[in-house]
């Protein structure tokens, strides 16, 4: 059975998604509005996150308590977009390790090309979480994750803004078993590979660069 795609509805995150969208908003707007998004959707994206019980002691008394089990969670960064994402994400999960995949797109193919791999150590221990704002054709999400896949982590999950059908749909012929979070399914893919409507360049509105 494929597993599930998520879509994170909560009030805050629409509300604040839809602020995100819109183009007046400003450079540094559109980095605080990110990362309070990716704070939000953290929560939801860890929630079944296995635990294990821990002996404490409290100031008033011994007691057992919940910790995540295993060694730490794994952000893994599409770049370079997907750093916009991390900063919101570690401050719910600070203890995370961080990796970053390199890939832009040939913009005649739509193909993604790598330039940059790096990942934390001991991923097998891992519970990887991909990240990247945008899931339009899909082929930069399904190239990232062929990556951090071979690293055979202990569990893995993406993670990204907005979606369009067709990213989905590859998405998740190519790793049927990786969970989808997402804040919204939008209506199609352009003539370009852009997402509609979009949120237009994720990372030319997070950096202040033009394309």
């Amino acid at each position: 059975m494929a597993a599930a795609v998520h879509v994170i509805d909560h009030p805050l995150v629409q509300h604040k998604l839809t602020l995100l969208r819109k183009k007046t908003t400003s450079t540094a707007e559109f980095r605080r509005l990110l990362g309070e998004l990716s704070a939000l959707m953290a929560y939801e994206v860890t929630r079944d996150l296995p635990l294990r019980e821990v002996a404490i002691e409290t100031p008033v008394a011994a007691t057992t308590g919940r910790m995540i089990d295993g060694r730490k969670v794994a952000l893994i960064a599409v770049l370079r977009a997907g750093i916009g994402l991390l900063d919101g994400m570690l401050t719910v999960v600070p203890g995370a390790r961080v990796g970053h995949v390199g890939l832009y797109r040939d913009e005649r193919t739509l193909r993604p090309i790598e330039y940059y791999l790096r990942l934390p150590r001991d991923m097998r221990d891992r519970d990887a979480i991909v990240i990247d704002p945008m899931l339009a054709t899909g082929h930069s999400a399904i190239a990232a994750l062929d990556r951090v896949a071979a690293s055979r982590p202990r569990s893995l999950r993406f993670v990204c803004l907005v979606s369009a059908p067709e990213g989905l749909a590859n998405l998740r012929e190519r790793h049927p078993d990786v969970p989808i979070f997402t804040a919204a399914i939008d209506e199609r893919l352009n003539e370009h590979g852009y997402i509609v409507p979009g949120l237009g360049d994720a990372g030319d509105r997070y950096f202040g660069t033009k394309a």
